[in-house]
């Protein structure tokens, strides 16, 4: 695939439409990887001008501010803040709520104000004015899929719906856990959680969180998050379930449902 970045957009007087932030997980993780390549297949297939920053792409600092290096945090954001600010970038999006909260609500008091959507939001937007068409009877229709809500999605921005109403737009029978929208549990792996090693219990989060999602009887489990994503396939792979029962990005299933 050709992605433009920034400064080759620049370089030939060109402006994009929005920029994707493509996050640590998105660039470097293999899983995560699949999931920037499905969303980015979806903004060319439906013609949208946008660009990616590359290598003057930095970490947003959110595990280090959220496990409390708050110097290292500041010390990041500006760096980013300085790169975003100089291409004169007013809209972004990005598929990792993190780097999502970070940017919308942590930069504008470090001089970083932009528009920042989700994937998920974009995507439904997409879906609505009609340029995302999607198959008749796609791969999905008909089956079941049990959303999980990322936390910086749902309880720190309030976005429970958009996610919900693309898996409706793929035909499926979305199944509810238990514990869903304000009431969510964790996957585990926020707050720098992902980066060390649990604190001892007598359960590993990741796996209630799998357990409730296999409990609903679902044959995918939908994530909006890089980090959900690793823990709940964890989850999964512990309960010896990775053949029956598949863990997708709702950009994956949508990249994979488009006509």
């Amino acid at each position: 695939m050709k992605i433009n970045t920034m400064a080759e957009m620049m370089a030939a007087g060109e402006t994009p439409e929005v920029l994707f932030w493509v996050g640590c997980a998105g660039s470097f993780d293999q899983r995560a990887q699949k999931i920037t390549k499905a969303f980015a297949a979806i903004l060319d297939k439906v013609g949208m001008k946008f660009a990616i920053l590359g290598k003057e792409e930095a970490c947003t600092g959110d595990p280090a501010r959220r496990a409390g290096n708050e110097f290292l945090f500041q010390m990041m954001a500006y760096q980013n803040i300085q790169v975003l600010n100089g291409y004169g970038i007013k809209k972004i999006v990005t598929t990792c709520p993190h780097c999502f909260n970070t940017l919308k609500n942590e930069y504008p008091e470090l001089g970083g104000a932009y528009e920042v959507l989700h994937h998920t939001t974009l995507l439904q937007q997409l879906i609505d004015e009609g340029k995302i068409k999607l198959k008749e009877g796609g791969a999905f229709k008909g089956k079941k899929i049990s959303y999980h809500d990322s936390c910086y999605l749902g309880r720190a921005n309030d976005i429970y719906e958009a996610p919900r109403k693309i898996l409706e737009a793929l035909d499926a029978e979305l199944v509810e856990m238990k514990r869903c929208k304000s009431n969510g549990l964790c996957c585990g792996a926020g707050g720098a959680q992902m980066f060390k090693e649990d604190e001892p219990g007598n359960k590993r989060i990741n796996i209630e969180r799998a357990d409730e999602a296999l409990e609903t009887g679902a044959g995918f489990i939908a994530a909006a998050c890089p980090f959900c994503n690793t823990m709940i396939t964890d989850g999964v792979k512990n309960r010896e379930k990775e053949n029956e029962v598949a863990v997708l990005d709702i950009a994956e299933m949508i990249a994979a449902s488009m006509q």
